[in-house]
């Protein structure tokens, strides 16, 4: 991996602020934000605008946090590569060019103070490997099989094909669009039944707190000019 990469982000999503004094699982669906890339086009999110559809493994469709105060966990999920119809055989998307970054921003000014990089690679019997890097209480890098939990110490990972977990009434939106009235159904879910990509990490609250009392999350995709597919565990 190249700190390069960062340069070439394709887009970004950013989360609400986490305060940690909420009640114990306490859940926070992420807001979400696009990024406005130079010379690239908008990107959006599940694939809906030209950006995103010419690199699905860098099209980030959602990001999610919560936490837990009397347990102190935090865990923070964000899902790439959406609207995949299941199918026989079918696995995540693992691309070993793709850098996905969790920035975490301590002092509410907007600026990343510590990163949490999540990249794949291939080892050299051919099984598919996440590598994490950064992760509180999971020092040094945590390497190991895609569509497995992963744990060292408080820390837990996992990566690989799930269900879409969020929930889009696509034809209410539209009916509401062209008639101007309110037409969502909340027992219709157009993305129910379509699989994506998801990586959950999951850390020490304190920890990643640093010291602070409140988080603001956004995830980043980026692309490296070249990478090595095979590394060793």
């Amino acid at each position: 991996m190249t700190h390069s990469i960062r340069n070439g982000v394709l887009k970004g999503t950013r989360a609400r602020r986490v305060h940690h004094g909420g009640g114990a699982g306490g859940a926070l669906l992420a807001a979400l934000w696009l990024a406005v890339i130079p010379s690239v086009a908008l990107a959006a999110d599940h694939a809906d605008a030209p950006g995103a559809k010419a690199d699905h493994a860098a099209d980030i469709a959602d990001v999610y946090a919560w936490h837990d105060t009397a347990a102190r966990r935090l865990t923070v999920a964000f899902t790439f590569d959406g609207l995949r119809p299941p199918v026989p055989g079918q696995v995540g998307t693992f691309d070993n060019r793709a850098l996905y970054t969790l920035h975490l921003d301590r002092n509410g000014d907007q600026q990343s103070d510590a990163d949490i990089d999540v990249r794949f690679a291939r080892a050299a019997n051919g099984t598919r490997l996440v590598i994490v890097e950064g992760l509180p209480g999971a020092a040094p890098a945590l390497v190991g099989p895609v569509e497995q939990v992963l744990r060292r110490g408080d820390a837990r990972v996992y990566a690989g094909l799930r269900d879409d977990p969020f929930f889009f009434d696509l034809e209410g939106f539209r009916q509401t669009l062209m008639t101007g009235t309110l037409s969502f159904n909340h027992n219709r879910d157009s993305f129910a039944g379509t699989n994506l990509t998801a990586v959950v990490l999951e850390m020490d609250l304190d920890a990643a707190l640093a010291g602070g009392t409140a988080l603001d999350l956004w995830v980043t995709t980026g692309r490296a000019p070249a990478s090595a597919d095979v590394v060793s565990q």
